[in-house]
C-alpha cells in the first residue's frame, strides 16, 4: 500500500521537477528524496552506463526536463555518473550540483557552443555544410560568475535568433511570431535555441489556422512535405527554414562565433576542462583528425567528447563504427579522457546510450575513465585540485599517471562530497589526498 502511494505521488512530483518555478522544483526534490528515504520509492545502486551530455530546459530538452529532473532520473535509473550540457549557458549549474549532491548522484555541468577554426576555414568539421565551424565544449563547471566571453555569446545568440525570426517570418506569413511573446516564454531565463523557434512557429500557426485541414495545406505548401503535429513537424519546420538551404539560413562565418581558441581561454579561466566535441568523423575535418586534435590542444583542449548513438547502427561494422574506435584510440594514445552521453534534444532521444551492445562493449572501460575523471575533477577544483591548473601540474610526472589519480578519486569519492580537503596543504601530494578521500569514504 505504502509504495503503490508513493507511486502516485512520484508521478506528481516528478511532474513539477519541471516547473519553471525554482522554489516548486527544490521541493519536490526534497519530497522524492524522502519518499527515497522511507522506502517508499526504491532506486537501484549505480551501474555502469554514464550520461553526460544531457541538455536541459535552459537550452532545450525535447522532454522539458529541468536539471533537478536529469539529476532524479539519473539516479532512478542508476547511472554511474550524470551531466549536463547546455548551450550558451550555465544556468543550470547550481541547481544540478546542489540536486545531486542531496540524492547521491555523481555529476558534472558542462557548457557547449559553437566556434570558428580558422585552420579549418575551408572544411567542414562537425557543423553539417559549414565549414570552419566547430561546436566545442568545456567539460565540468563548478561555478557561474560573470565572463566576457560568455556574455557574448549570449549577445550573439540572441541577436541570431531574432534576425532569423525575421527572415522566417517574412516566409511563413501569416504565420509569424514574436520572440518576446511566443519564444523567450518556453525556456526559463529566455535562453532560446532553434528548436524553440519551431516550436514556437507551430504553436502560432494553430492560432492563426484553428482547423487542422487549412493548417497542413499550409504547412504542405510552405515546407514542401507534409507533417503530422508534434515533433516531426517542429524538425521539419527547421530543417527548412532555418537550416541549409532555408528561407531563414544565413551561412555562418569567422565573425559569428568565437574563435575555439577564445572559447578555450573562457573555459580555463572558468576552471573547467576544454574538450573537442566529436560528431562521426566522416566529414573532411574529422578525417584530418591528427591535425584537429593538434589545434585543439594548442590552445588548451584536454578532453574529447562523443555522442555514442551517432557513431554507429548495431549490427553493422562501416566506416562510421572504425571511426569511432579510431578516435578512441587517439584519445588513448594522447591520454584525453573520453566524456560521453546522449543530448536528449529532440524527441525520440534515449535517455541513455546502450552499453551493452557488441559496439559499444569494448569501450565502456574508456568512458567509465572519463566520467571518473570528469566527476573527480568537479569535486576537487574547488578545493584547488583540479584537472588542468597549477596543482596537476606540479603533481603528476605524466599525463597517464594524472589520469590514473582521477580516474581513482572519482571511484571513491562520494556523490555527497563535501569540504575533505580541509586541512589538506595547496601543495598536497596525490597520495594524501587518495588516503583522505579513501578514509572518508570509509567513515561513510
Amino acid at each position: 500500500r505504502e509504495e503503490g502511494e508513493g507511486a502516485g505521488l512520484m508521478e506528481s512530483l516528478e511532474r513539477q521537477l519541471d516547473s519553471f518555478e525554482r522554489a516548486e522544483r527544490d521541493l519536490a526534490l526534497r519530497e522524492l528524496w524522502g519518499l527515497a528515504g522511507r522506502g517508499a520509492i526504491g532506486l537501484p545502486p549505480p551501474g555502469r552506463a554514464v550520461n553526460l551530455h544531457s541538455h536541459t530546459f535552459y537550452s532545450y530538452n525535447a522532454y522539458g526536463y529541468s536539471p533537478s529532473k536529469f539529476a532524479w532520473l539519473a539516479r532512478r535509473r542508476g547511472l554511474a555518473v550524470a551531466g549536463i550540457v547546455d548551450f550558451d549557458s550555465l544556468d543550470g549549474l547550481e541547481e544540478f550540483r546542489s540536486a545531486a549532491r542531496m540524492i547521491g548522484l555523481k555529476a558534472c555541468v558542462s557548457l557547449e557552443s559553437r566556434t570558428f577554426v580558422p585552420e579549418f576555414a575551408d572544411r567542414v568539421i562537425n557543423s553539417p555544410g559549414e565549414p570552419g565551424i566547430a561546436y566545442h565544449m568545456g567539460v565540468g563547471f563548478t561555478r557561474f560568475g560573470s565572463h566576457p566571453t560568455l556574455a557574448r555569446m549570449r549577445t550573439a545568440s540572441d541577436g541570431r535568433n531574432r534576425d532569423l525570426i525575421g527572415r522566417v517570418n517574412a516566409f511563413l506569413k501569416p504565420v509569424e511570431v514574436d520572440f518576446e511573446r511566443d519564444v523567450a516564454p518556453l525556456t526559463p531565463l529566455g535562453n532560446a535555441t532553434e528548436r524553440h523557434i519551431a516550436a514556437a512557429y507551430e504553436n502560432r500557426a494553430r492560432l492563426v489556422f484553428p482547423d487542422q485541414a487549412p493548417r497542413d495545406r499550409f504547412w504542405k505548401e510552405r515546407l514542401g512535405s507534409p507533417a503530422e503535429g508534434g515533433a516531426p513537424l517542429q524538425a521539419l519546420i527547421r530543417s527548412r527554414t532555418m537550416k541549409q538551404g532555408g528561407a531563414g539560413y544565413v551561412r555562418p562565418d569567422k565573425d559569428s562565433f568565437p574563435l575555439m581558441a577564445e572559447m578555450n581561454r573562457f573555459v580555463l579561466e572558468s576552471g573547467a576542462i576544454p574538450t573537442v566535441a566529436w560528431l562521426d568523423g566522416t566529414s573532411a575535418g574529422e578525417q584530418a583528425i591528427e591535425e584537429l586534435f593538434a589545434v585543439a590542444m594548442s590552445t588548451g583542449a584536454a578532453a574529447l567528447n562523443i555522442i555514442p548513438d551517432r557513431n554507429y547502427t548495431p549490427g553493422v561494422k562501416d566506416r562510421k563504427l572504425q571511426n569511432l574506435y579510431d578516435v578512441v584510440a587517439m584519445a588513448e594514445r594522447i591520454h584525453f579522457p573520453v566524456v560521453v552521453g546522449t543530448e536528449m534534444n529532440a524527441p525520440g532521444n534515449k535517455f541513455v546510450d546502450d552499453f551493452e551492445t557488441a559496439e559499444i562493449q569494448p569501450l565502456v572501460p574508456v568512458f567509465l575513465k572519463g566520467a571518473n575523471i570528469a566527476f573527480a575533477h568537479s569535486a576537487l577544483q574547488p578545493a584547488g585540485f583540479g584537472y588542468l591548473g597549477t596543482w596537476a601540474a606540479a603533481a603528476f610526472p605524466t599525463q597517464a599517471a594524472k589520469n590514473s589519480f582521477f580516474d581513482e578519486a572519482g571511484r571513491l569519492l562520494r556523490p555527497d562530497w563535501g569540504d575533505f580537503s580541509s586541512g589538506l596543504p595547496a601543495d598536497a601530494k596525490p597520495g594524501a589526498i587518495l588516503r583522505r578521500i579513501g578514509e572518508d569514504s570509509a567513515r561513510n
